[in-house]
């Protein structure tokens, strides 16, 4: 089976003129070029793997309803990535909603082990606690600043937007980005202590 093209970026505002009249296969392009992308973003969001592939479904069923409806704008960035994360920001908080719902729901029901065994985790599965308790310890310290600037600090630092980009998705200008920006950086200098800036670089 050969190899799956690589495409510039440029090309995503051929695929969006294509979705934007409900081209499915340009839906399945867009998906494979950027999902990973939106998969590590969501994950940032939500501190948890099993949400991220949550929020990256929701994210493109999403994108196809508005496509089929004919709600999509015409892309005015080279790449559709940053208003891909931007959508996924959305997506990931109704994801977190519903998981507190399921999760107070779960609280109440009492889950005995009649087996008395151990559950054998794989080394995969450790890592990947490790990666979301870690992830949860940057996301409540990232929550200490406002909505708005935590925004670029997620597209610019995170997900390497541009100010330009993280301008358009955003719909702000550009300014305001690079002033959100250094207002974040400010504001997280002064609630980390030496030694604690991982994952946030």
């Amino acid at each position: 089976m050969a190899a799956r093209p690589r495409y510039a970026v440029t090309d995503d505002q051929d695929l969006w003129e294509r979705l934007r009249v409900a081209d499915e296969a340009a839906l399945a392009d867009l998906f494979h070029r950027h999902s990973d992308a939106v998969y590590n973003f969501a994950f940032r969001r939500t501190s948890s793997w099993a949400s991220a592939e949550d929020v990256v479904q929701a994210t493109f069923v999403a994108l196809w309803r508005r496509a089929r409806a004919g709600k999509i704008d015409r892309l005015t960035l080279a790449s559709a990535r940053p208003l891909l994360l931007v959508m996924a920001g959305y997506e990931a908080g109704n994801v977190l909603r519903a998981s507190r719902r399921q999760a107070a729901l779960t609280d109440r029901i009492e889950l005995i082990d009649r087996t008395g065994t151990v559950p054998d985790h794989s080394g995969e599965a450790a890592a990947r606690v490790d990666d979301e308790r870690s992830m949860s310890q940057t996301r409540r310290l990232l929550d200490r600043i406002p909505a708005k600037q935590r925004e670029v600090v997620e597209l610019v630092i995170w997900s390497e937007c541009s100010i330009a980009e993280a301008a358009r998705a955003l719909g702000v200008p550009e300014g305001t980005v690079k002033s959100r920006l250094a207002r974040a950086r400010t504001r997280l200098a002064g609630l980390l202590d030496l030694g604690t800036t991982e994952g946030l670089e």
